[in-house]
């Protein structure tokens, strides 16, 4: 594995999203957007992966216009999600996938789930596609949000290394999340209790990798398996943040982790004093860490500019614990 560190930032994938993206109004859409169009986590042609990582490929003119239409009536998608949106980021993202999956016509079944016994469940598939009337395909979902480790080890060789990225509640990490797809997940559709209700065999499975990694603030690094423009921030220790140089700043929840943040106006934002106070009110009673997006004023809105993990300042001494 490369282990490149490197000082110069990297290409900001906020404005690139703004550029496309920017008249989409409706969150749910911002958030469609980018699952369809942001750079995959992983990098597809890295023979570390075997070939068993998919990747949607460029948003077509056509996407982009049904997108647009989105936007201007999501009827339709607001539908889909449901009176009771679930507050678990995951299954929104699969949410998003699915409708889109369904409105391209691809959709055989989504969160179909295999058992062996009323008491025994063998596993789930994410979705299932029409590859066709020989079979299907078996799209493996995940949307994944990991900091990079600091120290000795982070990047190193083989597969161990991609444990260097770690959940910023530390209960996961990249590595862990790819041996349980490739040796439990991806391979559901050889089972005998799956076969026995898919309506075709699986012909194809593959993972789908979408995420932000963040690495400790000013740093960079190259690892060969990561998609080279991935989508990135940065993380630090609360008692870093005075550092942070944004106009505004935003405490983002969950469900506003996928796309770069927009609002409408400033009522709702932080000054740097005001984002001190509500982490230090935050750390006072929890250990999670929070994601904040850096936010600059235009003419038509409030964009994103950057995003980091704010995590407790003993959160890099519990990780090396790991």
């Amino acid at each position: 594995m490369a282990d490149d560190r490197v000082t110069v930032p990297a290409d900001n994938y906020q404005a690139v999203f703004e550029r496309r993206w920017g008249h989409l109004r409706q969150a749910p859409v911002r958030a469609l957007a980018w699952l369809l169009d942001a750079p995959d986590l992983l990098d597809a042609a890295d023979p570390h992966w075997a070939g068993r990582i998919a990747t949607l490929g460029p948003v077509t003119p056509a996407l982009a216009a049904w997108l647009a239409a989105l936007d201007a009536d999501p009827a339709r998608l607001d539908a889909a999600l449901g009176i009771r949106t679930t507050a678990r980021l995951g299954l929104y993202a699969e949410q998003l996938m699915a409708f889109y999956y369904a409105e391209q016509g691809r959709l055989v079944a989504h969160g179909l789930q295999v058992r062996a016994s009323r008491n025994d469940t063998v596993g789930e598939f994410d979705f299932l596609l029409d590859a066709g009337p020989e079979g299907l395909e078996h799209i493996e979902f995940a949307t994944k949000f990991y900091l990079l480790l600091e120290g000795e080890g982070a990047g190193g060789k083989g597969d161990a290394s991609f444990d260097t990225f770690v959940g910023p509640n530390l209960a996961d990490s990249l590595g862990r999340k790819m041996r349980k797809i490739f040796e439990q997940q991806l391979v559901l559709g050889s089972h005998p209790a799956a076969q026995a209700i898919l309506p075709r065999p699986v012909t194809a499975a593959r993972a789908l990798v979408k995420g932000w990694l963040f690495y400790p603030a000013g740093s960079y690094l190259h690892m060969n398996g990561i998609a080279a423009r991935h989508c990135r921030g940065f993380w630090c220790a609360v008692d870093e943040v005075g550092m942070l140089a944004g106009e505004h700043y935003a405490i983002l929840p969950r469900l506003q982790w996928l796309a770069p943040y927009r609002a409408a106006d400033a009522d709702t934002l932080l000054t740097q004093t005001e984002l001190q106070a509500a982490l230090s009110d935050h750390f006072s009673q929890s250990k999670s860490p929070l994601l904040v997006a850096l936010l600059r004023q235009q003419a038509d809105g409030i964009i994103e500019t950057d995003r980091g993990f704010i995590v407790p300042d003993d959160w890099r001494q519990r990780a090396t614990h790991l």
